[in-house]
């Protein structure tokens, strides 16, 4: 391997790696808050690069009629909740979040389905549908189960990936798709051609790293989000709502879920089931990171990037074999070296 060789896999490796970054840091961010490892995180960014090309070629992404189902379904179980509850002064608000807020950007791409738009609207809509999917599979699957234990929050996570699989086959077909590159741009970097896409990619991870570790650790918003996850009990008698956290942290993971997969369209071809893949590649960037820290699993997320490139190179039959080994080291080093506690299961 020459040194030239050796400095285009390096980029090319940042590249996957700082995508692996974002949704890593989803990872991260919704576990910290709600103890739930969420599968379908991958499959809500491939939603968005197919959605994004199905607005390009002028077609209705199905991911409209699965944002009315969730968001229909979400207000009825809000409604009842609210209704036993006796407080029905806050149905209307109920009906505000749940019903009216997704709905809208639902409305605006079907009513624009079929026309020609420039590519940052199209971004836009793609990403506008995309943000409520997370916060209302919150709403249905997750809340009702939130004081349940880890390990029946991952049962349900991964039932929930099949089945958002199965959704995106019917809605997209098996065909795989590449959006229109959003950047024509390219710069020589040590005699290695470096795209505009790559740029924006390897930025889009470094602001979001950085914005989220400031937002965690300097920030009372921060501290009380991550207050409900060591003890929901606690937070609500300081007077944080698990809830409202809750659906914060799924909104913020929808944003980075809808802008990674924005950004790796252009770059790699995404099938209806290419989420699950690239999500399990950036938990072990979030393994790395201990599911805790936001700057480790970025640098977990790179490496991860990097290996692959490499192992690629070397051989791509195996390539999967070695990134998926690194977990087995990675495991039995925090074993080793965090303490152990037996988890409180509410009677």
């Amino acid at each position: 391997m020459t040194a030239q060789i050796a400095a285009f896999l390096t980029v090319d490796g940042v590249t996957t790696g700082s995508i692996y970054v974002l949704i890593a840091l989803g990872f991260v961010l919704i576990f910290a808050v709600t103890r739930v490892i969420f599968v379908p995180f991958g499959d809500i960014a491939a939603f968005t690069a197919l959605t994004l090309s199905a607005l390009q070629t002028k077609h209705l992404p199905g991911t409209v009629g699965l944002v009315a189902a969730l968001a229909a379904l979400a207000t009825l179980l809000e409604v009842i909740r609210l209704a036993r509850a006796r407080r029905p002064g806050q149905i209307p608000r109920a009906l505000l979040f749940y019903l009216v807020l997704p709905l809208i950007p639902a409305a605006a791409v079907w009513a624009t389905a079929g026309m020609t738009l420039p590519l940052p609207v199209t971004i836009i809509l793609a990403l506008a549908l995309i943000l409520p999917i997370a916060p209302l599979l919150d709403r249905v699957v997750f809340r009702p189960i939130a004081d349940g234990t880890v390990l029946l929050l991952l049962t349900v996570s991964v039932a929930l990936h099949f089945a958002l699989v199965g959704l995106g086959l019917l809605f997209f077909g098996p065909e795989g798709v590449r959006t229109e590159p959003m950047s024509d741009y390219m710069v020589m970097v040590a005699g290695v051609p470096v795209s505009g896409q790559t740029l924006m990619i390897m930025a889009a991870a470094v602001i979001f790293s950085g914005l989220l570790f400031l937002f965690f650790e300097f920030t009372i918003t921060g501290k009380s989000l991550h207050a409900t996850a060591v003890n929901r009990t606690g937070a609500r008698l300081m007077g944080i709502r698990p809830e409202r956290a809750g659906t914060i942290a799924y909104l913020l993971g929808s944003l980075l879920a809808g802008i990674s997969g924005i950004l790796i369209s252009p770059v790699n071809t995404i099938f209806y089931d290419s989420g699950f893949l690239i999500g399990l590649k950036a938990f072990v960037g979030a393994i790395i990171g201990g599911l805790v820290s936001f700057p480790v699993t970025a640098i977990g997320a790179l490496f991860v990037g990097i290996l692959e490139s490499f192992a690629a190179f070397q051989n791509s039959a195996f390539k999967e074999v070695i990134v998926f080994g690194v977990l087995i080291p990675v495991l039995m080093w925090r074993s080793y070296t965090f303490a152990h506690s037996e988890e409180d299961i509410d009677e």
